[in-house]
């Protein structure tokens, strides 16, 4: 009898889809969710052939090194940043990811967020909690409008588009955008999207969204140099992933009030926060969870398997990341 393939999930994950991934291999799961070192996770792949990841866990040179045999990592995430995709090619490994399915979630939430900078939510129930509020007035955390708006968005992959249909059919909001190739017409238009360089994104969107994917390139595409190009009465929302922005340089925006608010679900360095960050009463903060609804999160995880299984079962991954190593 051959013997099954045998996957580490690095993660806890729904108990249902580690079920439906022990019909097919062998499969050593963490359910008490420890988040390994690099070192403890070497060791937990000995021997394995897949791997079902989140963000957390690196994969890069010294991870293969120990563990030859591996074939293909699984992340149950749309961001790869923790793959060294490269080196993961050069050696054979075929990556994956989790695209599609979080894309209206996620738009939701960066929406949500956005909103709630604008008319300053947060701090406002923040006032509440503290027991201060003790009269009306008439400028009371006053903020700004979305509706009729300018919504300037760099990126404008899947998760774009969706943030720029909410904003311009939703709230009649006019929308540009800058990314690293212009849309096709065709899907600008049903968007009312106008592409504009930078510059012109920073110093005309009342509300910045960011949704651009994190690489070297795109360290710290928002640093004091852009942040000084926004009206003051601007917000900044991001969503992508930390690193995009300058967080220190954005605490002291914030802090000299050179920009309205900010609204941050990713950070450099999470789940640290940098400290400044924290001072600020002009920011929303999340810990990440912008794709977190149950029907979301389950569908992330079921594509995750999927990848996992057609991988290592002669199929077609749904969501290669390097499908080169397919080819070979």
């Amino acid at each position: 009898m051959t013997s099954k393939p045998t996957v580490l999930v690095a993660r806890a994950i729904f108990p249902e889809v580690v079920d439906r991934l022990r019909s097919h291999f062998e499969v050593e799961d963490n359910p008490k969710d420890i988040i390994y070192t690099p070192e403890q996770l070497a060791q937990r792949l000995q021997g394995k052939q897949g791997a079902l990841t989140t963000g957390s866990e690196r994969v890069d040179g010294a991870l293969l090194d120990a563990n030859p045999q591996l074939r293909v990592v699984s992340n149950m995430a749309v961001g790869y940043n923790n793959f060294d995709v490269p080196v993961c090619t050069e050696r054979g490994v075929l990556l994956t990811n989790t695209p599609d399915v979080l894309t209206e979630t996620t738009a939701d939430f960066g929406f949500a967020l956005m909103m709630a900078a604008a008319r300053r939510m947060a701090e406002s129930e923040h006032f509440l909690r503290r027991g201060e509020w003790t009269r009306w007035s008439y400028d009371m955390f006053t903020g700004s409008d979305v509706h009729g708006a300018t919504l300037g968005i760099l990126g404008m992959g899947r998760i774009g588009q969706a943030i720029a249909r909410r904003g311009a059919l939703g709230f009649g909001m006019r929308v540009i955008y800058h990314n690293r190739q212009r849309l096709d017409p065709s899907l600008e238009a049903p968007l009312r999207a106008q592409y504009v360089d930078k510059a012109t994104l920073m110093r005309e969107a009342d509300h910045l969204v960011l949704v651009l994917p994190y690489s070297a390139s795109s360290h710290h595409a928002i640093g004091a140099s852009e942040l000084a190009l926004m009206k003051p009465t601007a917000t900044l929302t991001n969503v992508a992933r930390g690193g995009i922005v300058d967080d220190a340089a954005l605490a002291q925006a914030l802090r000299e009030r050179r920009i309205a608010a900010a609204a941050l679900d990713v950070f450099e360095g999470e789940p640290k926060v940098h400290p400044d960050l924290l001072k600020v009463p002009n920011v929303v903060l999340t810990p990440h969870i912008a794709s977190a609804t149950v029907a979301t999160r389950k569908a992330m995880a079921n594509l995750a398997a999927d990848n996992l299984i057609a991988a290592l079962t002669g199929g077609q991954p749904p969501s290669p990341i390097n499908p080169e190593v397919l080819r070979k």
